[in-house]
Parts: structure tokens; C-alpha cells; sequence
């Protein structure tokens, strides 16, 4: 069941000491004390079992999500923002329920109340699902066109650079640090200089800190038809050490555990910010990489290497294998050079220093642009070839 409330307008904050989640005798309810009305929605989704909430919009600083959550019933929630005009509640749901009711009470304080009812886990699974609503929507997937001839002469490059995480979805943190917020700044300082190089196009999957579903990302770099794409990141880890920025390109298989479990982190994304994943599968991902054209692999391999390359000597100490592979599903557009950065560890304090230092990234950049240059320069070469 969908649930959607009376359209009101404006930004909504959040009163604690009138919101909460409590347990009921077959299910919970949850409370949201908000500044004014706004615009809502509730539903679930499946795989796993998620309640999520869109609000438009409502403003989460200082929102606590451990005092906020008191049930059993909730095992975790996250709050941020989705997209333009959209903020999101995902709340884990440790037993399969319904949304029995959803409703916006504005007589008083206005407080949303949703009542979340047990059911079994064929009728939970039979109505999850987002519902269709002309409020919310999203860019609709571009689709697959035909490659344009590699760059060369006159044509500028056409670099995606993808920011990751963002809204919803803060990646790592390391006290006030946050991946996304540091992977923002990055892509714009970089675009700022293969702009000011010259010989570039730059296009951002996000200029702002919303979450991005990954389809969109990807539907990003194929609708600009570009050349390369550059998924940016910062990593953390929980256990041992590791510092240095890695060049990662796609493969069905890690190059070891660690890079398997990053990749399963990365992906991970996608379900904690409540995207619907029910009807993707993994016929859909043979497909995307049966389709991928023969001389993309090679030309991925080369931009790595030349990343590598641009990075050491432009900011010194890389990883101790600074190139790597796993199952990203962000690198899997097929017919463009994809390969993900990660720039450090924020679990490293001399890596989250170098990510906070303005001069250290300014030389991280012109690694890039150089490595980009290199890249290109030799790509078309090697196109011309093949064409003779």
C-alpha cells in the first residue's frame, strides 16, 4: 500500500520530542513532528524489506536517528536527501508490514503518523513496490546510442566525472568529513581544470548533495555520448590499513576480498537510499556486458594505466597496487572507458589531510588532466589505425 498525503509547500523541520517509533502489539507506528506540512509519500519495497518515506521537503540537521528509533521492529534508519526537491526517510524493516495507514495530521502541530501493520511475507512481497506519482519522478534511463568516432582533432573530450554518493547516501565519515561532500568539491575543482586545459567537455552526475541512483549515472555518461567516465571516491576501512589513491577498472572478479568487499559496499548504496531494485536482475547486467564492443576493454586498461601514471607524478606515493579490479556496477556502461578513482582512505590520517588540503587536490587534478591528455592523445591514434 502507497500512501499520499494533502500537497502543502515550504521546507519542514523536524521536532524530536514529538517524533518517534514505538512498537504495537502487530507492528509499529512511527511519529514525525514537523515545523509545517508538506508534501508526502509511504511505501515499501522488497529485498530487502524497507519503509520509506519522501517528503518535499523536509529539513534533517540535527535529526538523531538512534533517539528517534526506540522498536524492535526497525533495526536502522538513514535520512537525506534523494533529489531535487525530495527528502527520504529508509527505515530497515526487521519483520514484513504493511502501511496500514499514513496520515497528516494539521489540526495543531502538524505530525505525520503512519501506522505499520504485520503481514506475511507473500502479501508483504505483493505490495511493495514505489508508486507512480506525478510529484516525484526522475530523469527517465537515456538510451544505449552508437559511439561516436574517438576523439581526436578538433572534437573536445567528453569526460563524466561521478561524484559518489551524495543525499541520502553520505559514504564515508571520518569525524566532520564526509566522502560525499569531499568527492563534490574534488569534481568540481577537477572540472575547473580540464576546463581551464582546454580540449575538454566536463559533465557532473551531481552538482549538489543529492543521491544519484545508479541507472541515472550511468544514463548520464551515455546521454553526454562520453568518452570517459570517472567514478570518484574515498574509501574507509574498518579493520587493518591502507592509504594511497587505487585506479579500479571493472572485472567479474576482485583482485582480492578487499576490493570485493568495497565493490559490495559501493552497491550497497543503492538499497540503504531506497531505490527499488526488484526488477533489475542479473540477465539484465549479462546483457549490458554481452553488449560491450570488443575495444573497450583495452581502451579501459590503457586510461587505468595512464591514471596511475598521472597520479604518481603528480602527488608521489600511490597505493602498493595502485591498479586493481572488482564487480563495480557503476563501471559497467558498455561502450565507454569507465574506470573508478579512489583518491585515499579516510581511515588514513595522512590520506584524509591530503583529501582537505586545497594544494594536495590541485595536483591531484592536473594528474588526472595529464593522465587524461596522455590518454586521449594515444586513443586516437590507436583509432586511426584500426580504421586503415
Amino acid at each position: 500500500m502507497a500512501a499520499h498525503a494533502q500537497e502543502f509547500t515550504g521546507l519542514a523541520r523536524v521536532d524530536a520530542a514529538r517524533s518517534g517509533v514505538t512498537d504495537l502489539r502487530a507492528g509499529a507506528e512511527l511519529r514525525l513532528g514537523l515545523s509545517q506540512p508538506v508534501p508526502f509519500r509511504a511505501f515499501t519495497l522488497d529485498n530487502p524489506r524497507r519503509l520509506v518515506l519522501d517528503f518535499s521537503v523536509v529539513a534533517w540537521q540535527g535529526f538523531d536517528a538512534a533517539g528517534f528509533d526506540r522498536s524492535v521492529a526497525i533495526s536502522d534508519i538513514r535520512v537525506g536527501t534523494i533529489s531535487a526537491g525530495w527528502s527520504r526517510m529508509v527505515a530497515a524493516l526487521d519483520a514484513p508490514m504493511k502501511v496500514a495507514s499514513a496520515e497528516l495530521r494539521t489540526t495543531g502541530a502538524a505530525e505525520l503518523v503512519v501506522a505499520l501493520e504485520e503481514v506475511s511475507a507473500e502479501q508483504f512481497a505483493a505490495s511493495a513496490g514505489a508508486p507512480p506519482s506525478d510529484n516525484f519522478t526522475l530523469p527517465e534511463p537515456a538510451e544505449l546510442v552508437a559511439p561516436r568516432a574517438r576523439p581526436g582533432g578538433e572534437r573536445p573530450v567528453v569526460v563524466v566525472l561521478d561524484p559518489g554518493h551524495g543525499g541520502i547516501d553520505p559514504g564515508a565519515e571520518r569525524g566532520e568529513a564526509v566522502e560525499a561532500d569531499l568527492m563534490l568539491q574534488f569534481a568540481r575543482e577537477l572540472r575547473e581544470a580540464l576546463l581551464r586545459a582546454g580540449g575538454f567537455e566536463v559533465v557532473l552526475t551531481r552538482d549538489a548533495d543529492v543521491f544519484v541512483p545508479l541507472e541515472m549515472r550511468l544514463s548520464v555518461a551515455r546521454s553526454a555520448q562520453a568518452d570517459v567516465f570517472l567514478s570518484l571516491h574515498a574509501d574507509a576501512l574498518a579493520e587493518g590499513r591502507a592509504s594511497g589513491a587505487t585506479i579500479y577498472t571493472l572485472a567479474g572478479e576482485a583482485t582480492d576480498i578487499a576490493s570485493e568487499k568495497l565493490a559490495e559496499r559501493h552497491d550497497r548504496a543503492e538499497l540503504l537510499a531506497g531505490v527499488d531494485l526488484s526488477q533489475q536482475d542479473d540477465a539484465v547486467a549479462k546483457l549490458l556486458m554481452d553488449l560491450a564492443r570488443a575495444d573497450t576493454w583495452p581502451r579501459t586498461d590503457r586510461l587505468a594505466d595512464a591514471l596511475v601514471e598521472g597520479l604518481r607524478s603528480n602527488v608521489g606515493d600511490l597505493h602498493k597496487r595502485p591498479r586493481q579490479s572488482a564487480a563495480f556496477s557503476v563501471l559497467k556502461a558498455p561502450d565507454v572507458p569507465s574506470v573508478l578513482i579512489e583518491l585515499g582512505f579516510m581511515s588514513s590520517e595522512r590520506d584524509l589531510a591530503n583529501l582537505q588540503s586545497p594544494e594536495w587536490r590541485a595536483r591531484a587534478a592536473r594528474g588526472i588532466r595529464d593522465a587524461l591528455r596522455v590518454w586521449a592523445k594515444e586513443d586516437a591514434a590507436e583509432g586511426e589505425l584500426l580504421r586503415q
